[in-house]
């Protein structure tokens, strides 16, 4: 990947509190000119496998970095996978990237083709 183009990414494990309305998922968050680029899922995708996704609002950069509680009482998160991304392709319907994290090597697609997101993770070919 080349450094000058390349973005940060981070998977976080947010573990939800007793009682919340949703489910404890993994983040998947892209650094991007204003924030970060922000997709729930309920598991890590393995390769070829499509999960379904909701796409969060942007959230701070600082989650880059960040693992522990979060404010007012919405769970903690804890780091699991980060990296470097590089954009393949993107549209308000469609995130697309090559991820070079520590195990997440390949790349992944968010797409919502109708009307739901969905993720597909892609293992480079040996």
């Amino acid at each position: 990947m080349n450094s000058q183009t390349s973005l940060r990414f981070v998977v976080l494990r947010h573990e939800m509190p007793a009682g919340a309305e949703r489910i404890s998922h993994f983040d998947f968050m892209f650094e991007c000119e204003d924030g970060l680029l922000t997709w729930a899922v309920d598991a890590i995708p393995q390769p070829g496998q499509t999960l379904l996704a909701t796409q969060l609002p942007l959230h701070r950069k600082s989650y880059l970095d960040y693992e522990g509680p979060i404010s007012k009482n919405r769970g903690h998160v804890t780091r699991v996978e980060s990296g470097a991304y590089e954009v393949v392709s993107q549209s308000d319907n469609r995130f697309a990237a090559k991820m070079l994290g520590d195990n997440l090597r390949g790349a992944i697609e968010f797409a919502r083709p109708r009307g739901h997101w969905r993720v597909t993770f892609f293992a480079p070919a040996d």
